[in-house]
């Protein structure tokens, strides 16, 4: 609904001128668990209360809804969002480490969707990117996933037909791989995101009338145009809609788990338990969260395990859309703590939970999300050891990715070594080539988290410098105006893969393309008529 708004002033701009859930607190108590293998059961511990109205699924085969439902944001922000299941996030969808699993998806929306797997190493033909891998799902059908839960750690699911608008509407959810044997007593996932509390502010402008009616979140209306300035207009519209859509003044509501304020859940915790809390950004935006109260570890980040993490206090973990950060801490302080955003905009102050101790009515902390606090420092943390790659080995493909933002043709579009997707220059390799990528973000002052599929890669350097601490493996790094880095991973997954900023907004305008396979063949035929749209 958030960017279908934007996509509508933009247009009526564009048109003058011619004439951004029940949220997932999923409270998980390892010490009394059983393992389930039914679908679409719900995990209800009696200890402890039910936090949401999002369920857990447990089991091998799963079903997904894609459709419609009115969504609480806060105590006076209602809207109709769509959803998995109907529920924002999502239906968790929770499974032990080597399961094959099933996922059966109906599509109840007006639009076509897809789900794409984010950051699990799967086979091609089931990564969810329509006119890449699958064509997208239409209203009224079904697709199929199936894919083996191979790596532990926490993942997302989310559309990728038009993700712009509708991962921004609500599609999207959290998949947690469990590993074989748990270490920890109480596990919680928090997925962030970013809403607008009044999205039609500003819109009873002359000529607003003429307008009712039509749908201007993709202007598929006018695809259909024979007019060629009809053609160019609906082109236009689509690139100042993206520029406008980037000014993310218009988010004010930041949420956890499809909450804001005081309508997010608590996290219940008792003491001397191990607690894991799985942090995941869905949205457009960094997030900088602070823990209050404890010292904590880093233990994994995009669900890969650090090497003898150490405790931290009082750092803030920037979070930035599409990355995952797993951290660990023993509750050892009694009383009311808060889980916080920090930052300058409307929205930091609502995006905050409460670690409520059992039993403990005491509140003995204040929030703060304006305090200046040292941000962590992933290249620095935790212990060395040796892996497969290094910065001065001998590599297979090496290649450079300038991201960028410029002007084209009088329209502002993000590129990738100067050129947007689909009219780019593919990485191409051959299975088992070791691959070198060199990441340098030339924006001014544009965030790109690189987002990269099928495969983790590892982090060699920053900036010039490499890596000290623990290997670093991701499937998202995030590059400030004038980072580098430089990563890299091994082609052992054949297919195509998309490589692209995961800033939707980014991606949507050009900065996105392919990690290619020789001799790779898709095993669908690209339909038409399916309106196909990767971004």
């Amino acid at each position: 609904m958030k960017l279908k708004i934007i996509g509508f002033l933009t247009f009526v701009i564009l048109f003058l001128t011619a004439c951004s859930s029940a949220g997932n607190m999923d409270n998980m108590d390892h010490s009394n668990m059983e393992e389930k293998d039914t679908n679409k059961e719900q995990i209800v511990d009696k200890k402890l209360p039910k936090t949401s109205n999002t369920e857990i699924l447990t089991g091998k085969t799963f079903n997904i809804v894609a459709k419609e439902a009115n969504h609480q944001l806060n105590e006076k922000v209602n809207v109709t969002a769509w959803t998995f299941n109907g529920s924002v996030p999502g239906s968790q969808i929770r499974v032990k480490e080597g399961e094959d699993l099933k996922i059966n998806l109906k599509n109840e929306l007006p639009d076509p969707v897809s789900i794409h797997w984010h950051g699990i190493p799967l086979p091609n033909n089931m990564d969810g990117i329509p006119g890449v891998t699958q064509n997208a799902v239409q209203p009224g059908e079904s697709f199929t996933y199936k894919f083996n839960a191979s790596v532990p750690g926490t993942y997302m699911y989310h559309t990728h037909q038009d993700g712009v608008n509708q991962v921004d509407k609500g599609l999207y959810g959290s998949l947690i791989i469990e590993p074989k044997k748990v270490s920890y007593d109480r596990d919680y996932s928090l997925m962030l995101d970013e809403w607008m509390s009044n999205p039609e502010e500003g819109m009873d402008m002359e000529g607003m009338d003429d307008m009712e009616g039509m749908d201007h979140s993709n202007m598929s209306g006018m695809e259909d145009s024979d007019s060629e300035s009809d053609k160019d207009q609906a082109e236009g519209s689509e690139d100042a809609k993206n520029m406008m859509a980037h000014d993310m003044s218009n988010y004010d509501i930041f949420t956890i788990n499809g909450k804001s304020g005081k309508d997010v859940e608590s996290l219940t915790v008792k003491e001397g338990e191990k607690v894991r809390l799985r942090l995941a950004n869905i949205g457009y935006m960094s997030h900088k969260i602070h823990l209050h109260g404890h010292n904590f570890k880093v233990v994994a980040i995009d669900g890969q395990e650090l090497n003898k993490p150490q405790e931290i206090k009082d750092q803030l973990l920037s979070i930035a859309p599409g990355e995952r950060y797993d951290i660990e801490f023993v509750a050892d302080n009694p009383g009311q703590w808060y889980l916080e955003c920090h930052g300058e905009m409307e929205g930091a102050a609502g995006m905050k939970t409460v670690i409520q101790y059992d039993g403990s009515s005491e509140s003995n902390d204040k929030p703060n999300e304006k305090e200046e606090l040292p941000v962590f420092n992933f290249t620095t943390y935790g212990e060395s050891i040796e892996t497969e790659f290094t910065l001065d080995q001998k590599y297979d493909v090496e290649y450079t990715m300038d991201l960028n933002t410029q002007m084209k043709n009088n329209d502002m579009a993000y590129t990738i070594n100067g050129k947007t997707f689909p009219d780019i220059e593919n990485l191409e390799v051959s299975e088992g080539d070791l691959v070198k990528v060199k990441l340098v973000n030339n924006s001014e002052s544009d965030d790109h988290p690189m987002h990269l599929h099928g495969h983790f890669f590892q982090i060699l350097s920053k900036n010039g410098k490499p890596v000290e601490g623990s290997p670093i493996f991701k499937d998202t790094v995030n590059l400030k105006p004038g980072d580098e880095y430089v990563v890299a991973f091994k082609a052992d997954n054949p297919g195509d893969w998309m490589f692209h900023c995961h800033d939707l907004h980014h991606a949507s305008a050009g900065m996105m393309n392919m990690v290619k396979y020789k001799g790779f063949e898709p095993e669908f035929t690209p339909d038409p008529a399916a309106n196909n749209k990767p971004e």
